[in-house]
């Protein structure tokens, strides 16, 4: 670790006097509207055809030599503004971009130096949030999760459902940050819904190998969302109503230019329309009912400016389902002869709380600190009960039990983040994070209690694991070089310890990804990481259960750990379209599957004796074409992919140790999404998927077995089921198109529009589950389909 100090000092210095003859301009990339932060903007010098890029938080550093320079700063779907200066001393210039209606307007001199053509990153793919709200979905709600499922080399889970499986790996290993902080639960309603509100959202971005050293804990994926830092100029907002929810998102300054709010809301209310008609219908039947089932969530950012070079940030979300219900019925004529008030309930609800406060500062024209405290909480509570009480004369008789289940995870954190910029070849980042987790893995507890003339007894108990608890500790450094004007790389390390239970597990991790520009259109770049994870996600379902938990590797199950590698070519038609294709491997190691026949039903007490290690590995070949610009934006994406998995370890054997397909195991999935502008009036969005079967584990035929007695007389049981092997049966390819069209139209204080979408047009019935029914005494396998053609309509005012 000493020499490692050394080095990091060794080269600071080195750079400082490379530097000694360069100056350098800094300062923040803005909307010149909203004064909202603008990340990845492009920063280059057409004199040195060297640039840059902003930060998360829109800052950015460019060193370059003394004399002329004249900077273009671009960003997609903003016009370009270019400043020429004779460079003689350090300078900032906070520059102020403008939205372009025009396409001719757009021309991005110094292309963006992470994502795409010219930069070094692969496998990442950003999405705007304007692309992401114009994809139809499901019931006309907005989804973040659904919108990435569309894209090469994620592969959704079942029909309708928002998980993702990213290049082989399972729904635990994606790494969701909502401003840098992880998101432990991201479905409501079982998965069908996301808990991202895409009204409070500003960038998305998908990373599926390759990742930078700033990222860990997770093997497949991180997606990180920022959220809005809000407009500090004037108010302004949007409303909008349709079929399942409503929200609303207002955002303006607090302090003009200084103090900035942005905070969002959504909930959905089919309870509120299906009470009253249960209980008119409890009503006749002589009972009472209340309750509700619904989900919502709170977004809320403020960001202050103290000072040109410190900044403070603070985001927080809250959200949960909620399943309520409780019924009374009171009978004055019992057979006994007793007055009856009988009541019964269920309480059960789950959901994330996230927040996060944030200080930048700049230290220098060329470092740049950020630094964060956090904490993410998931939670599940479930309790069910019921009360009788019973009155005859002055005797009164009350008796009351409940049972429940509670579990949950908590994160504690504190890290430091680093941007250097020494000289403009080099672009360095380096931090330091440290993560309290709480595991509590499930707590079963019931309570009873009897009353009768005064006299009482009662009942409470507890049972279940306690809480773990556990530390992390990660740190990385990592370097983008432009090594000359062809070959430019990410380098970097990332180190991480995890200490749980006694036991300390430690990683260091390397990672690559490198471009060699061909030409201006033309790159190749290949890609290199080492992931490990600590933590694993105990699941029974196809579908994301409230149930699923959280635990820590032990003593027992070490981490799970991946190697990726990837190779793409990626080539630009500039103000038309970009185009990659990218191929990978991957293998991982210490993953983790139920024994055959094991279950987890919602408690975690024994799961180290359920399970079995094994390994895994997947490949495949990706494709996309994306449009970011223009009238007509959206993609196309096809993934060509093949995922398996082996339990051949002794005493760890799953599937006879044979190899098997992995749980979301498809060859192809072709994705067609589109958005046009025909006017400012109407626009129209279109999406078509097709996606190979899924893979499911299914007795395919029957054996009769037998039993003899005293050796001589067989006793027949019966045709029992019989499974060959694990994920033995393909379901049916599935495809889907859906339709979307807006009517804009501005009013006296802002824009109406009526959103009008068709999920599933054309009503093809895809594979939700298949299982095995009997009619006329003989098995069939029956497919269930849960999402015929379903059309939505939404209404939304922007002021």
């Amino acid at each position: 670790m000493k020499k490692v100090k050394l080095l990091i000092i060794f080269s600071l210095f080195a750079f400082q006097l490379l530097s000694a003859q360069n100056y350098t301009i800094s300062g923040y990339i803005t909307d010149e509207k909203t004064g909202e932060t603008l990340i990845s903007s492009s920063i280059f010098d057409k004199k040195s055809n060297k640039g840059t890029v902003s930060n998360a938080y829109g800052f950015y550093s460019l060193t370059l030599p003394k004399g002329r320079v004249e900077i273009a700063y671009s960003y997609v779907g903003y016009a370009v503004q270019t400043k020429a200066l004779n460079l003689v001393r350090d300078t900032v210039i906070n520059v102020h971009l403008n939205e372009s209606l025009q396409l001719n307007e757009v021309v991005v001199v110094g292309t963006r130096k992470e994502i795409g053509v010219q930069g070094s990153q692969m496998s990442a793919i950003e999405v705007p949030i304007s692309q992401i709200k114009s994809v139809p979905t499901l019931f006309g709600e907005t989804d973040v999760i659904k919108a990435l499922q569309l894209l090469p080399g994620v592969k959704a889970g079942t029909e309708g459902a928002a998980g993702l499986y990213v290049r082989g790996g399972g729904p635990d290993e994606n790494l969701f940050l909502l401003d840098g902080v992880p998101v432990y639960n991201v479905n409501h309603v079982f998965g069908f819904f996301s808990v991202f509100n895409a009204d409070a959202i500003k960038n998305v971005t998908l990373y599926k190998g390759s990742f930078p050293a700033r990222f860990g804990s997770r093997l497949s994926s991180v997606i990180d969302i920022r959220l809005k830092d809000g407009d500090n100029k004037s108010y302004h907002g949007n409303v909008s109503v349709g079929l399942i929810s409503s929200k609303i998102n207002v955002e303006g300054p607090l302090i003009r230019e200084k103090t900035t709010l942005n905070f969002s809301a959504r909930r959905t209310y089919a309870d509120l329309m299906l009470m009253p008609i249960i209980k008119i219908a409890a009503g006749k039947e002589g009972a009472r009912v209340s309750g509700g089932v619904y989900f919502y969530d709170l977004n809320l950012k403020l960001n202050h400016k103290i000072s040109d070079k410190d900044r403070l940030y603070l985001s927080a979300y809250m959200g949960d389902d909620v399943v309520s219900t409780n019924f009374t019925t009171v009978d004055l004529y019992d057979n006994s002869g007793y007055e009856t008030t009988q009541k019964a309930g269920l309480d059960w609800y789950w959901g994330n709380v996230v927040t996060a406060l944030r200080w930048n500062h700049i230290l220098s024209n060329k470092l740049f600190m950020n630094a964060t405290t956090s904490y993410t909480r998931y939670r599940y509570n479930l309790s069910v009960g019921t009360e009788v009480e019973q009155k005859h004369g002055s005797l009164v008789q009350n008796s009351y039990s409940k049972l429940g289940f509670n579990s949950g995870i908590e994160d504690l954190s504190a890290k430091v983040d680093f941007d250097y910029s020494p000289i403009s070849s080099h672009d360095i980042k380096f931090g330091l994070d440290y993560t309290n987790h709480t595991f509590k893995p499930g707590v079963k507890w019931a309570k009873s209690k009897l009353s009768f003339d005064g006299n009482t007894q009662s009942f409470d108990t507890i049972i279940g694991d306690e809480n773990i608890m556990s530390h992390e500790i990660t740190a990385y450094f990592e370097d983008n070089i432009a090594i000359n004007s062809y070959i430019k790389a990410n380098v970097g390390l990332h180190y991480s310890a995890f200490s749980v239970q006694q036991q300390l597990y430690h990683s260091l991790q390397p990672r690559l990804s490198a471009r060699f520009l061909a030409t201006d259109r033309l790159s190749f770049k290949v890609g290199f990481a080492d992931m490990s994870q600590y933590i694993h996600l105990l699941s029974n379902s196809s579908i994301s259960l409230p149930t699923d938990l959280w635990v820590p590797a032990t003593k027992r199950v070490p981490p799970m750990k991946s190697i990726q590698y990837s190779v793409g070519s990626f080539y630009s038609f500039p103000n038309i379209v970009e185009l990659s294709v990218e191929g990978y491997y991957k293998s991982m190691n210490n993953l983790i599957e139920y024994k055959d026949g094991a279950t987890f039903l919602g408690s975690s007490t024994g799961w180290e004796d359920k399970i079995n290690r094994g390994r895994g590995w997947a490949y495949g070949v990706e494709f996309l074409a994306q449009r970011t610009i223009g009238k007509m934006t959206g993609w196309i994406g096809y993934t060509w992919s093949k995922a398996e998995r082996l339990f051949d370890r002794f005493g760890e054997i799953i599937n006879d140790g044979h190899v098997f397909p992995a749980k979301y195991d498809r060859r192809n999935d072709l994705s067609v999404v589109a958005s046009y502008k025909l006017s400012e009036k109407i626009d129209f969005s279109a999406t078509w998927v097709y996606s190979s079967g899924n893979v499911g584990t299914l007795p395919l035929q029957n054996f009769a077995p037998s039993i003899t007695s005293n050796g001589r007389f067989p006793t027949y049981f019966g045709d029992l089921p019989y499974v060959s092997n694990r994920n033995n049966y393909r379901y049916n390819d599935s495809h889907r198109l859906d339709l979307g069209v807006n009517f804009h139209k501005k009013k006296k204080y802002g824009i109406r529009t009526w959103n009008v979408s068709v999920y599933n047009a054309y009503n093809q019935l895809n594979p939700f589950i298949v299982y095995e029914s009997y009619k006329n005494g003989s098995a069939n396998l029956t497919q269930l389909s849960l999402f015929p053609i379903i059309p939505s309509v939404s209404y939304s005012y922007k002021f």
